[in-house]
């Protein structure tokens, strides 16, 4: 079950449209579209003619030459500012605009951050040995876009949200989000594969979407096992009518939930049904943990 598939989070966009609209864009988000953005129009205002890159695109780019042979590690970083040309910065933003909300209130900020850019980082690495094997059949063309990126939180609204539903504008068509990440996982195998036996000319961007297979995959890896990035979770769903359910009182060792007073654990299950569950801060999810924990040894 996904966390969107609870009862508390259903209406929730009802919730945020009686309040005035969609809720606010989490911090990490809004500096993500802001940086693309800003980045995008002083690379473009450098270019000279039809050139594809001005002077930051040049200098910041992935490259596997220069990233490894020439120790430009931080290219595994910068390249996921840079973009092409208008159609692929504004792709790009639609993508961090819809699907990094839902990603950044689950992993919490400074988690989150750390998420989207090892995605990017390994839709590099992916291109980078898909390359080296022979797969890709050019190793010197350089990398850019937050593709990989925006694919780890394809994948990972995915598994947030696997029955939110997607409409897309071509084709006309709306599915569900799981239904959706299979569709872009399947269409960037499909160019990486057509590229290695019918060749690049063919399927153009099979580099392009290697870095997106890349990003994906290490995305569902985190996703899957959270601890990786020190996030824990609990395996037991929590619903906000245990808490309030009555029973006969019993004997029972102290136990950690005896340290949070009721009253506590009431607005905290309130701010669920209000804001949903992606708005708890860590503190409040440790005590709800607690006291999920604490309830299961009565």
């Amino acid at each position: 079950m996904g966390t969107a598939d609870r009862d508390y989070f259903r209406d929730e966009d009802a919730r945020y449209a009686a309040r005035g609209g969609r809720p606010p864009l989490p911090p990490v988000t809004r500096f993500l579209l802001i940086a693309n953005i800003a980045i995008f129009v002083i690379d473009f205002l450098t270019r000279e003619g039809r050139q594809e890159f001005g002077i930051i695109n040049r200098e910041f780019c992935f490259r596997i030459e220069t990233a490894f042979k020439e120790w430009r590690l931080w290219e595994l970083i910068t390249f996921q500012f840079l973009h092409h040309g208008i159609l692929h910065i504004a792709f790009n933003c639609v993508g961090i605009y819809f699907f990094g909300p839902w990603v950044e209130r689950w992993w919490g900020t400074r988690r989150f951050i750390v998420f989207y850019l090892l995605c990017g980082v390994a839709g590099a690495l992916f291109f980078t040995l898909l390359a080296k094997v022979g797969i890709l059949p050019y190793e010197d063309v350089p990398l850019v876009g937050a593709s990989a990126g925006i694919y780890g939180l394809i994948i990972g609204t995915a598994v947030i949200a696997p029955n939110a539903l997607v409409s897309l504008l071509i084709p006309p068509v709306t599915l569900a989000m799981r239904t959706f990440a299979w569709w872009v996982i399947g269409i960037a195998v499909v160019f990486v594969v057509g590229g290695f036996f019918f060749g690049a000319e063919n399927f153009q961007n099979s580099g392009g979407e290697a870095g997106h297979l890349g990003g994906a995959i290490l995305g569902f890896i985190l996703m899957r096992f959270p601890f990786l990035l020190g996030k824990g979770v609990s395996s037991k769903i929590i619903r906000p009518k245990e808490f309030r359910r009555k029973s006969a009182p019993k004997l029972r060792p102290r136990s950690e939930i005896d340290v949070v007073s009721s009253s506590e654990v009431d607005r905290i299950l309130d701010k669920i049904n209000r804001e949903g569950l992606q708005s708890l801060t860590e503190r409040e999810q440790e005590i709800l943990q607690k006291a999920s924990k604490s309830k299961d040894d009565l």
